[in-house]
This record gives C-alpha cells, sequence and structure tokens, in this order.
C-alpha cells in the first residue's frame, strides 16, 4: 500500500499511525549540478564523479555520481515522506550494487518491515533503482514521536 497523505502537514506519521507492509517513493533526476554541489558539500572531489576524462579511464568509463548521493535519496525518502518529518534516523546499512549517471532518475522506494512500538522505533528496507535494476539496497532504524508523547516504559527509565 503507497501512502500519498500524511496525517497533517506539518509533522509526519506517529508510530501508532504505521503498519507493516506501508510503502513510499520518491524521484528524482540527476542533474550534473546536483554532483558539483554535493562534491563541495561532501568535500568528495574524487575526479571518477567530476572529470569526464579520468572517468574514461575507469571500469565505468564514464562519470558516475557519488555512492552517497544516491543514498541521500532514502533520507529524503525518511524525513519527507514515510516516516516524514519529526523522525530521526539510528542505523543505515547500504549496499551499491550498479553505478547511476547523471540524467538518471532513481526511485528510492522505503518498506516498513518490523515495528516496536516499545522503543518507538521502525524498520524500512530501502530500494533505489534506476528502470527495472537494483542500484542500492540497504535497511533503516528509524526512531518515530508516538502521538501520546514518551511510552510508558520510556517514562519510567527516565
Amino acid at each position: 500500500m503507497t501512502i500519498r497523505k500524511r496525517i497533517d502537514k506539518i509533522h509526519g506519521f506517529y508510530i501508532e499511525d504505521l503498519s507493516v507492509g506501508m510503502t513510499d517513493i520518491y524521484r528524482k533526476i540527476v542533474k550534473n549540478k546536483d554532483v558539483t554541489l554535493f562534491a563541495y558539500i561532501s568535500g568528495d572531489t574524487n575526479p571518477l564523479h567530476l572529470d569526464k576524462n579520468f572517468a574514461r579511464s575507469t571500469i565505468f568509463k564514464d562519470k558516475i555520481i557519488h555512492g552517497f548521493l544516491t543514498a541521500s535519496f532514502i533520507s529524503a525518502t525518511i524525513g519527507t515522506k514515510l516516516p516524514g518529518p519529526g523522525s530521526i534516523y539510528m542505523s543505515q546499512t547500504l549496499k551499491f550494487l550498479a553505478p547511476v549517471r547523471v540524467g538518471d532518475k532513481p526511485k528510492t522506494q522505503v518498506t516498513v518491515t518490523k515495528i516496536n512500538l516499545e522503543k518507538n522505533l521502525v524498520s524500512l528496507k530501502c530500494v533505489c533503482s534506476v528502470g527495472a535494476k537494483e542500484v542500492l539496497t540497504g535497511d533503516a532504524v528509524i526512531w518515530v514521536p508516538s502521538r501520546m508523547g514518551l511510552s510508558k516504559k520510556q517514562k519510567r527509565k527516565k
């Protein structure tokens, strides 16, 4: 089931509103400007991403975008769609499977796989693909606020 409507405009989903199987998608066409800005912000100026002549001499035969730029689309999906604003990253695993190039339009999908109501934690399967080809996969654990505030168990620990 794809979720397109959040509970309200300021806040994402509360943990009580989530269920296993919920999914959402983010898509973005990667532009050369995105790669240049990411290189500047991250400090990763590897010529594989920025210099066409250098990149021609590599196994990729052309420039590829930073793997972590692709991974940032997972963060965009989580932070803006599912679970959305108010959620906090706890962990993320990543497996890079294929390169992404300028002009590609990665489809990033996150799917709820597990919910821990006691700890307000949600596990997500994360997949980025270009066309039918998966280019990045991983799993994320996200803390999601409760509509009730802290759980009873969390309050006792304080």
